[in-house]
């Protein structure tokens, strides 16, 4: 058994694509997914629930509405117990593994010394995943079979963005935990806006999408906690006309965050990022080279 057979009934991710010419922009959900392998299931010592902590739930239904206004969205079907592709290619713990770890692995990030590396070892409230350590291995192959395709189809999708329009706009979609806070004082944040401390993206992208979460009554919070992983610090080079910015959404405003089960308010906000979407992609893409936003 492989890690193609834990996918032979739905491919590891889905690439939904609009009709006719597509916007600038490309949506990526690389944590919502929700296929579990009966053989990785095997292989833990959590029960499907306890690993499903860690899922960015729904975050894929939530942003659905991309494909409609012209964008692509890049949907993982993977969960992210199974393999974090929001990480660099190697980040691998050697305590994991039966064999040593190739020598170009990142064995020191942080990511890594926290349980998260790219075949994390922990969920949740730092539950350890595995009964055993893995075959090297599997490890290899997850990022062979898995990994490598979905950073390529971003590759292809930006670069093909940025062939059509000059620039290219990067919108990585995830969930947080209602506990999260963005300081100490801080009201509970919605959401938080993440451009690795203005690196990733420009000025007017952040600040747009700030705005217009705002204008919809929620609280939103700049790069703290979050200011973006491996996937928004990766691809967001705005020197070369490539934006990344990371939307982190608090689970409580749609989520029972113990039975995983969508509330009464799913529909509510599906509404608000479906318009939260349509704004933000009809930005004009002049000024993501700096120019100031037209007055309201």
């Amino acid at each position: 058994m492989s890690v193609k057979d834990d996918f032979r009934t739905i491919e590891p991710f889905t690439v939904l694509l609009p009709r006719g010419r597509r916007s600038a922009f490309v949506f990526s959900s690389p944590h919502s997914g929700r296929h579990y392998p009966q053989r990785f299931l095997d292989l833990a010592r959590l029960d499907a629930r306890q690993i499903r902590r860690s899922e960015d739930c729904y975050v894929d239904e939530l942003y659905a509405s991309a494909k409609l206004a012209g964008a692509p969205l890049v949907v993982a079907n993977f969960p992210r117990a199974y393999l974090d592709v929001n990480r660099e290619p190697f980040e691998l713990d050697p305590r994991m593994f039966n064999e040593p770890v190739p020598p170009f692995a990142n064995i020191r990030s942080m990511r890594v010394a926290s349980g998260l590396g790219t075949v994390p070892r922990l969920v949740g409230e730092g539950q350890d995943i595995y009964h055993t350590r893995l075959p090297l291995s599997e490890a290899l192959d997850r990022i062979d079979t898995i990994y490598r395709p979905y950073h390529e189809t971003l590759k292809t999708l930006l670069s093909e963005a940025r062939t059509l329009h000059g620039t290219a706009v990067l919108i990585d979609c995830h969930s947080m935990p209602t506990t999260i806070k963005s300081g100490d004082n801080a009201p509970k944040p919605d959401f938080i806006i993440g451009d690795r401390f203005g690196a990733s993206c420009s000025a007017a992208l952040r600040e747009h999408a700030i705005a217009l979460l705002s204008s919809l009554g929620y609280v939103v919070a700049y790069n703290r906690p979050y200011a973006g992983g491996f996937i928004t610090e990766h691809y967001g080079r705005p020197s070369k006309a490539y934006h990344a910015l990371q939307i982190e959404m608090s689970r409580g405003l749609y989520l029972n965050e113990t039975t995983f089960e969508k509330t009464a308010d799913f529909t509510r906000l599906e509404r608000d990022l479906a318009w939260f979407v349509r704004e933000l992609v009809s930005l004009p893409l002049d000024y993501l080279d700096g120019l100031p936003l037209a007055a309201e």
